[in-house]
């Protein structure tokens, strides 16, 4: 491993080049929002005179992450809040000697309250190895970055987000990238989040691509909904419902209340004006309609023509829910009446969307049936209508390969693509590692392949999808065919 430095706008960075890759770790795109920065639109990083350290992780976002039943998830989600004031930072895997590559750059998942850039299973070596520039991005979360404080801008971690785009056009040469080539791609919260800048006129230019891994624009919030989240939070911590309140208390205490208004127990109506839920239970934190950055909802803004100038790759996993409800021994357990009541308290059509998955039927067990409804529901379904109302280029994929963890019966589960496309298999590979003991890599090279070329020139080898024509390419049988209805489409459209 030899010492290799990189000259960006605000000084120069000392990395690592091992293997023909080159790594540079916490780099500033942003200054620390801490102190006087705290609840404030991102401000440029000051300039350093020193040549700065960037061979190991950085500082990440405030969080908690709590173990998850019977998986290794630390891979996907990491250890948690590692405290430091400059966690506004990008990390970068680039090819050696590299110029005029294209550049990809990732934003990492975690229900808008946990995750990092500094997770195994995003290590970007493998793009590079690949002859593409790998960038993986923190972000504010939860109360930080996503609750909207009367006083404070809304939606920061958005904010941040578009920062940290802006950073990389202007900085991408340094690191051997091509700044007019930039491809976005995110999953789960950071698909949701990257879904939202493709349909916001703030983020028009900053990326050619864009790649919605299990995600769409449907998880957004009303200021008036949201707003009944922050007196709720703003009655835990004692504090006024304002921006003086929330700066009253450190960021730790912020993670204590997210804590504390996730439980189940915790009882706050977030519904819409329809009576849904958008998040459905899932995360009580999301990004808000009605400001600069997301004036009206994102598929709103698509039937307009926003962000008909970005190729959209946008897919799911086939079986998404069951990374919640198999480890946990939900799926297996539920009954009918506790099916119809737990889905009636965030979507006011449960009990014929539930019968339309089988509830009921011989032979049909309640848990299957609502972890099928729930994977279209918050996942499958909302991706499919954001495909249809995109006016640009849209190919859509399902990732088919089923994970034989859990049993043989986590399947195709949320995050399962994750270490296919980074090339990361070995991380999630084990006794309780997500894709199980023996992943195929000849797979993750296929699929790894697929991103590569995207990412160079948007070039996919199946059709476009339209709501005409809705082509669905499986990655793992590597076919593309004409997709059925869903049968909750029936009863939303």
């Amino acid at each position: 491993m030899t010492e290799v430095i990189a000259t960006i706008e605000t000084g120069r960075v000392r990395g690592a080049e091992d293997g023909g890759v080159r790594r540079f770790l916490g780099v500033p795109y942003a200054a620390g929002p801490v102190g006087d920065l705290r609840f404030t639109a991102p401000a440029p990083h000051a300039p350093w005179s020193d040549i700065r350290d960037a061979t190991v992780s950085g500082p990440t976002a405030p969080q908690s992450v709590k173990p998850f039943a019977g998986l290794d998830i630390v891979p996907l989600v990491g250890t948690g809040w590692a405290k430091g004031d400059d966690f506004l930072t990008a990390n970068v895997w680039s090819p050696a000697g590299a110029t005029g590559a294209p550049v990809l750059v990732f934003v990492h998942g975690g229900a808008f309250v946990l995750g990092s850039n500094n997770t195994a299973v995003q290590d970007g070596s493998a793009f590079a190895r690949s002859g593409v520039v790998s960038i993986a991005i923190n972000y504010r979360m939860g109360v930080e970055g996503f609750l909207p404080i009367p006083g404070a801008p809304t939606n920061l971690g958005l904010r941040d987000i578009i920062a940290a785009l802006q950073w990389v056009g202007r900085n991408a040469a340094a690191f051997g990238g091509d700044p007019a080539n930039i491809t976005v791609h995110g999953e789960s919260a950071g698909a949701m989040l990257l879904a939202d800048l493709v349909a916001s006129p703030a983020a028009q230019g900053l990326f050619r691509r864009a790649i919605i891994q299990s995600g769409h624009g449907s998880m957004v919030r009303p200021p008036h909904v949201a707003q009944r989240l922050v007196r709720n939070l703003a009655r835990m911590m004692k504090i006024k419902p304002d921006f003086a309140g929330f700066r009253s208390r450190d960021a730790e205490a912020g993670v204590t209340a997210i804590e504390a208004i996730s439980q189940p127990t915790a009882r706050i109506d977030l519904r819409d004006d329809a009576g849904r839920e958008p998040a459905f239970g899932l995360t009580k934190f999301l990004p808000v309609t009605g400001d600069d950055i997301l004036p009206e909802p994102p598929l709103a803004a698509l039937a307009k023509g926003v962000g008909a100038d970005i190729q959209v790759l946008i897919g799911t996993n086939r079986e998404e829910m069951n990374l919640y409800f198999v480890p946990t021994g939900v799926r297996g357990k539920l009954n009918g009446f506790l099916a119809r009541m737990i889905l009636k308290k965030v979507e006011p059509q449960a009990k014929p969307i539930l019968k339309a998955y089988g509830l009921g039927s011989k032979g049909v067990r309640a848990g299957d049936a609502f972890t099928r409804a729930l994977s279209d529901l918050v996942f499958r379904y909302p991706a499919r209508r954001f495909a249809a109302a995109h006016r640009g280029r849209t190919h859509m994929y399902e990732m088919d390969w089923r994970s034989p963890a859990a049993g043989g019966e986590l399947g195709a589960c949320h995050g399962i693509e994750l270490p296919f496309v980074f090339d990361t298999l070995s991380t999630c590979t084990g006794p309780e590692g997500l894709a199980g003991v023996a992943p195929p890599q000849a797979l993750a090279d296929r699929i790894h392949g697929l991103w590569v070329a995207f990412a160079r020139t948007g070039e996919l080898p199946w059709p476009e999808y339209s709501a005409a024509d809705p082509q669905v390419f499986a990655l793992e049988a590597g076919v593309a065919a004409p997709e059925p209805p869903l049968p909750v489409a029936a009863i939303l459209n």
